[in-house]
């Protein structure tokens, strides 16, 4: 992981690998970019502990209720620079995220990708050896192959 420079400023964040019983992680698809497949995830707001933006932003982004999924895991540290055309936009450098391993124990039927302001626009389950990065900016694949590693035992190349 890249040390931290001075002045470089991180957008805290939440993200879900969610598992379900069959041992298979969920995966969307970006409703802004075709064929491009990632965890839900989003920023840690103000106030808030990454657990509670964890809960908000599975509820915001896939309407997955707290009560649906049992948090099994977190590890922290894992970060990544944005390219220098997202630099441009705000005060961050890039992401450091807190991933949660969560065991989805409920009906799929929980699943609505048609929330106030949709981010995705299909899901399905994979195994975590299936996970292509080649779904992913190139910017995001090291934090996915450590995580995939991580949790899983998984190497990607």
């Amino acid at each position: 992981m890249p040390a931290r420079l001075p002045n470089e400023q991180y957008r805290p964040c939440a993200a879900a690998v969610v598992q379900n019983d069959a041992g298979m992680i969920l995966i969307c698809e970006r409703r802004d970019f075709a064929e491009s497949w990632q965890f839900p995830q989003g920023g840690v707001d103000d106030g808030e502990t990454p657990r509670e933006a964890l809960q908000r932003e599975l509820v915001e982004e896939i309407s997955l209720p707290a009560s649906s999924y049992q948090i099994k895991e977190e590890r922290s540290g894992y970060r990544y620079h944005f390219p220098e055309r997202h630099r441009k936009r705000g005060k961050f450098v890039g992401q450091e995220q807190v991933y949660f391993l969560c065991h989805f124990g409920g009906p799929d039927a929980l699943f609505n990708l048609e929330t106030a302001h949709p981010e995705f626009r299909r899901w399905r389950w994979i195994l975590p050896h299936e996970f292509d990065l080649r779904w992913l900016p190139e910017f995001k694949r090291g934090v996915y192959r450590e995580v995939l590693r991580d949790f899983f035992e998984v190497e990607l190349s």
